[in-house]
């Protein structure tokens, strides 16, 4: 998905002789608006002058603590209930901030990938037009509320484990509500109405990232599949360095956040002689492809693309057709120097180009420029080599293939919300130093540094966590990988096992070879092992054919249940749909008994709607016939005289047919421990 922007920085300040020169300040998690967690000790810290001495004021609390000698401070409050507006003063040699409109009550961490980052509002965040949020509208409407504050933690992506980050607090009304997260949202206005004090979500995600780069290095380092990695990335500590250094002698251009869209139509670096010009030094790409797959590698910025193409005389005095195929993120396209065309928004990535050409353009060679403009991820002409093709207006059969070999030139580069514009000779591309391995949000470790890393060790209730569809086809792995971030959040946080509660990804049809069933087994092996966790199922939320299903409504208030029901008291609240626990044979047929079945289960249709499957000792598997006993299921078929086994949604695109009576789904399952691709 693309959205939004990153910020690759290089690690954390250097030595406590710098931390001297630096003013004193707070961390800027304290920011106006901010919530701070009840009934736990409130943690302030910041950074300033080794061995000056720092007050601390909160309403009629107050502290003090003394610079340590590498240039940080911290104080600790003793817990209060929830309350407020009060002001944070914090004090040192001369110097005071005040954060103002500072309330105590819950606060919650909600992080992941895409399905947690889509805001209620994707198109003004600028997502693809085809994703979409089911009662958003009503939702942004009455989203008024001064007791509920939201904090979005902008993106980045560090070696090594960042102090500060992007973003401050904000309170809950129809404009801020509409770009924050959809999932986080309605999770957080379900606490405030069932227990009616101040909530704070922190939101920390980034869509298409992976479990692994959001876990830090000190734990990542205990699995093996990733010892190889940290030690590349090791290395190229020094060469990171010598990267930000050689920026720093660049113009740089900061990049508006929020609903700020004019910026890149409006972005004119020496387009009039690029558009002409192919830059002398230019390098070669092989397109359609992802820059990414190329030799530019992982790069966000502004890239010039350029190809000849010599045209039959017959048509020279027409109109033509440019197609272009999909570009990431935007484009503007120019044939012989003129502009014909361009998408200058994001949301557009995965939008086919095609642009009419003037025939008083048209030439027998010609020269077609694109100015390629990629904010995060994948980034270029990335369809399919049938899609790039020019051809006289009315005839696309007698089309020209411009797939192939294109010149191209990167002319700056985005790095957070900062536009570095590279410059001649060494202050060019091709100056930049190359760094050994990638690094970007998929890299191990990255997102942990400089996107949770900062927050800490700002207290907290909880967590919780919506992502997956980046690590299927690796599920074996998942299984160690996702428990290992849980434990690695938990003890970086120093706050116990705090509760961690997340999402089983939802139904979507990603191929045959995908096995989107075993990733979902691991996180359900999650919830049964890992202490304080807890799973919400999406099967009968889902969408086969869209990553990001619309019904981001209930996946929030299903959350929501876990929290109330565990964390603050609502015992009688219905939190999990059925999870089988054990079977029994019974005269040709299996009795299933499930967790969370209290009351009797229930099938919609009436005999499982074909989600069941069961096999004897072949392994070979057949549609299962079902029937509901009270808070079992018997499973059987005509075709299988010695049921040994049975499945339950195992596929890329359940379907959810089996429920407790609060209407909740079961997570499929498998009775049986067959090896199965990941």
């Amino acid at each position: 998905m693309k959205h939004v922007l990153f910020l690759l920085l290089a690690g954390v300040l250097a030595a406590g002789c710098m931390r001297a020169r630096e003013p004193f300040r707070l961390a800027p998690i304290f920011s106006d608006h901010a919530v701070l967690q009840r009934q736990q000790p409130i943690r302030i810290w910041g950074w300033g002058a080794p061995g000056a001495t720092v007050r601390v004021r909160l309403d009629t609390l107050t502290a003090q603590a003394r610079v340590d000698v590498d240039g940080r401070w911290l104080v600790e409050l003793p817990p209060q209930e929830a309350g407020g507006p009060y002001t944070l003063v914090a004090e040192s040699n001369g110097m005071r901030h005040v954060v103002e409109d500072v309330l105590i009550g819950e606060v919650w961490v909600a992080s992941g990938q895409s399905n947690m980052e889509m805001p209620l509002m994707p198109r003004l965040a600028g997502w693809s037009s085809s994703d979409s949020v089911v009662g958003a509208t009503e939702a942004v409407r009455t989203a008024d509320d001064p007791q509920l504050r939201l904090l979005t933690v902008e993106r980045a992506v560090a070696l090594t484990p960042l102090d500060t980050f992007g973003g401050t607090w904000q309170v809950a009304s129809s404009q801020t509500v509409a770009t924050f997260s959809a999932v986080a949202y309605f999770f957080g206005r379900r606490l405030r109405e069932a227990l009616g004090v101040p909530v704070g979500l922190i939101h920390s995600s980034w869509g298409g990232t992976p479990a692994e780069a959001w876990t830090g290095r000190d734990h990542l380092r205990e699995l093996e599949d990733f010892q190889e990695i940290l030690a590349r990335l090791e290395a190229a500590e020094p060469l990171l360095h010598e990267l930000e250094a050689w920026r720093s002698q660049l113009h740089q251009m900061m990049v508006p956040s929020g609903q700020d869209t004019t910026f890149w139509a409006t972005l004119d670096l020496n387009d009039a002689s690029y558009a002409e010009n192919p830059a002398p030094d230019s390098l070669v790409m092989g397109i359609p492809a992802r820059w990414e797959d190329a030799n530019l590698g992982a790069f966000d910025g502004v890239v010039w693309f350029w190809r000849r193409v010599q045209v039959p005389a017959s048509w020279l005095g027409r109109t033509l057709v440019l197609e272009l195929g999909p570009i990431d993120d935007m484009d503007r396209t120019y044939f012989n120097g003129q502009q014909i065309g361009g998408y200058e928004q994001p949301g557009y990535w995965n939008m086919p180009r095609r642009y009419r050409v003037p025939a008083a353009l048209v030439q027998q060679d010609n020269l077609v420029a694109v100015r390629v403009i990629d904010t995060q991820g994948g980034g270029g002409l990335w369809g399919e080599p049938a899609q790039l093709r020019l051809y006289p207006e009315g005839e696309p059969e007698a089309a020209q293939s411009l797939a192939g070999s294109w010149h191209y030139w990167p002319v700056a580069e985005l790095v957070g919300r900062r536009l570095y514009v590279f410059g001649e000779g060494a202050l060019s591309y091709a100056g930049r130093p190359k760094l050994p391995v990638a690094l970007g949000p998929n890299t191990p470790t990255t997102l942990f540094n400089g996107m949770i890393h900062p927050l800490l060790p700002y207290s907290i209730r909880g967590v919780i966590w919506y992502q997956g569809e980046s690590n299927v086809g690796r599920a074996t792995q998942y299984e160690q990988l996702f428990p290992t971030l849980i434990r690695c959040w938990r003890a970086h946080w120093q706050l116990g096992d705090f509760p961690f509660y997340f999402v089983q990804i939802a139904p979507y049809d990603y191929g045959p070879n995908a096995h989107a069933e075993r990733l979902r087994e691991a996180q359900l092996r999650t919830m049964l092992t890992v202490p304080r966790t807890g799973m919400v199922v999406t099967t009968d939320v889902g969408d086969d054919h869209n990553i990001h299903p619309a019904r981001k409504r209930e996946v929030g208030e299903r959350l929501a249940r876990w929290a109330l029901a565990n964390d603050y008291g609502f015992r009688d609240l219905v939190y999990s749909g059925p999870i089988y626990e054990r079977m029994e044979r019974e005269d040709g047929r299996l009795r299933l008994y499930f967790r969370y079945a209290e009351g009797g289960l229930v099938l919609r249709p009436a005999d499982g709607g074909g989600e069941f499957v069961i096999a004897g000792p072949d392994r070979v598997f057949h549609p299962a016939r079902v029937r509901v006993e009270g808070e079992t299921l018997v499973v059987w078929s005509p075709r299988v005289s010695d049921p040994q086994a049975v499945r339950y949604g195992w596929s890329n695109t359940p379907h959810a047919t089996l429920f407790n009576r609060a209407g909740l789904p079961a997570s499929p399952f498998r009775t049986d421990d067959w090896p199965e691709g990941d």
